[in-house]
């Protein structure tokens, strides 16, 4: 099925000079593989490349947006931007699933639909902007799709939120704190119900906990919970319990 480009453009705000670069972007390597020699015309490359691209317009948004907000709350705030739950729900609202290029097993697949595939191709797309007009059209998409309306820090914690382990393993590096130490430190339940507590701690003085039906959850649970203190004006810095 070839995209029909003139209605993508439209809801992106952005009219490509050079039309091959948008159909790259929405080109799954499972298409490539399928029509030519794989890797050449998929959009894995644009990809890594919009990665980047999207990381440095988002700290440049938010230090801009937010001049107040401490590197902690920046640095959390930039992980929900760009995490894969954010761009899949971007991706949703423009659309970017029925204009995309996949090989038959994929599009039987329900490739159309998967969240990490959409958040691909969006980086692919930041980065085919970019290459085709250069930075500020980037910036004028990302700022438009992708940041504009988001939540403010404090909400973003409570959204459905995929990595808390890896958003505040990037806010410890910007406080110069340690890094999270986790530890399971309660299992209940039987074997079909177990459920898990497991403790983070930054240093001495911050900690959380959190459950859940796997050691991995409540890894989780436990970083959003403490994400969720150093959003406090005292930095989340809490007595330690006893043992």
């Amino acid at each position: 099925m070839e995209p029909q480009f003139e209605k993508l453009e439209d809801a992106l705000g952005y009219q490509f000079s050079n039309r091959e670069l948008l159909r790259r972007a929405l080109t799954h390597a499972s298409h490539a593989y399928e029509t030519g020699p794989q890797g050449e015309t998929d959009n894995q490359r644009l990809e890594f490349l919009g990665d980047a691209i999207l990381g440095f317009l988002a700290s440049d948004y938010l230090i801009r947006r937010y001049p107040a907000y401490r590197e902690g709350r920046l640095s959390m705030f930039k992980n929900y931007l760009v995490s894969a739950t954010h761009l899949h729900g971007v991706a949703r609202r423009l659309g970017l699933g029925e204009h995309l290029l996949l090989g038959r097993g994929e599009e039987l697949s329900g490739g159309r639909a998967k969240s990490g595939l959409l958040a691909d191709a969006l980086e692919a797309l930041v980065a085919a902007v970019y290459l085709d007009g250069g930075l500020e059209p980037a910036r004028l998409f990302a700022e438009r799709h992708i940041f504009a309306g988001a939540e403010q820090p404090e909400e973003a914690v409570e959204a459905p939120f995929s990595n808390y382990k890896g958003a505040l393993q990037e806010t410890a590096r910007a406080l110069e704190l340690p890094p999270p130490r986790y530890v399971v430190v309660e299992e209940q339940g039987p074997a079909h119900a177990r459920r898990y507590t497991v403790e983070v701690r930054l240093g001495d003085q911050r900690f959380a906990r959190g459950e859940g039906s796997s050691k991995k959850s409540a890894g989780q649970a436990a970083a959003q919970a403490l994400l969720r203190q150093l959003l406090k004006p005292d930095g989340g810095a809490e007595t330690p319990p006893a043992g």
